[in-house]
């Protein structure tokens, strides 16, 4: 059975088009017409229903497709695994990062692409909770993001560092006389919080309710400083990591220790059953040396 029929196959059927198939694989419609045929042939049984433009998969179209995406994934991780064996001289790392940790790591990634000039960096930045959607489905490679306190077996994980969050509130009278916020102080007041997709959202949403109230959430955003900005107005809160509130120059606002404060917890997650690439590992062995006062 040839590899290159079984791509054909998988291209057209994942197509659903001729035309759409050989445009993408830059060969002739007669071309793929070969390719099924000598694979019908092979199986000594057809593969696709056609009516006109129209066609469908057999039962052993169904088999053969089922069984050609195995083989060709295992192929492709079989040419990955050798072109790693290059020494790190080629490769790609596709790394996830949330937009609030990316400028933490700046450094990092800087030290990384000096050390490895040829290998490709891929940067996605998402939220914790879609980081790790992405590693499951295989989209990423490795990930920087918030920890959670009961990790999920279905990823290795690697601390790196933690910072207390600080509450971020208007600076008015009521909140000058204040040096730290407890969470039952800010029950009457709009919170503006991250996407759902944030881990962080999620815990000052567990610590509200831990403290007997559910925040009255009145804007969510992707970008802190947006969110500072709408504290700004006059009321509500927002939350910040301590590094980040390093960067709040505002005379409208205050940044205020929370008692019972939670931890932003930082960390590389991958996944812990698939294969790790040659510059995912040396990616990881960074952040090690990183976490050790070396890097």
């Amino acid at each position: 059975m040839d590899i290159k029929a079984l791509r054909y196959f998988v291209e057209l059927i994942q197509q659903q088009s001729f035309t759409r198939a050989s445009e993408s694989l830059f060969v002739t419609q007669p071309t793929i017409s070969k390719m099924i045929k000598n694979l019908e042939q092979s199986v000594s049984q057809p593969l696709i229903h056609r009516e006109g433009r129209r066609f469908w998969l057999t039962e052993a179209g169904e088999i053969v497709y089922a069984r050609a995406l195995q083989i060709l994934e295992s192929m492709e991780q079989m040419q990955s695994e050798l072109d790693d064996l290059n020494q790190l001289q080629r490769g790609h790392l596709r790394l996830g990062i949330p937009p609030m940790v990316g400028h933490l790591y700046a450094s990092l990634i800087r030290s990384f692409k000096q050390r490895y000039p040829n290998i490709e960096l891929t940067i996605v930045e998402y939220g914790g909770k879609r980081i790790e959607q992405a590693l499951l489905h295989g989209e990423l490679d490795v990930a920087m993001t918030m920890l959670e306190e009961q990790a999920r077996p279905e990823f290795t994980q690697l601390p790196l560092d933690s910072y207390p969050v600080h509450a971020i509130v208007p600076n008015s009278q009521h909140w000058q006389k204040q040096t730290q916020v407890k969470w039952k102080d800010l029950e009457h007041e709009p919170f503006y919080i991250y996407t759902k997709e944030f881990t962080l959202s999620e815990y000052i949403h567990q610590r509200c309710l831990q403290v007997g109230f559910n925040p009255q959430v009145s804007a969510r955003s992707s970008q802190w400083d947006f969110l500072v900005a709408l504290v700004k107005s006059g009321n509500g809160v927002t939350f910040l990591p301590e590094p980040l509130c390093h960067r709040v120059k505002d005379d409208g606002v205050l940044v205020k220790p929370m008692v019972h404060s939670m931890d932003w917890s930082l960390g590389l997650i991958w996944h812990a059953e698939r294969y790790v690439p040659k510059a995912a590992e040396a990616w990881i062995e960074l952040c090690r040396h990183k976490k050790l006062g070396r890097a």
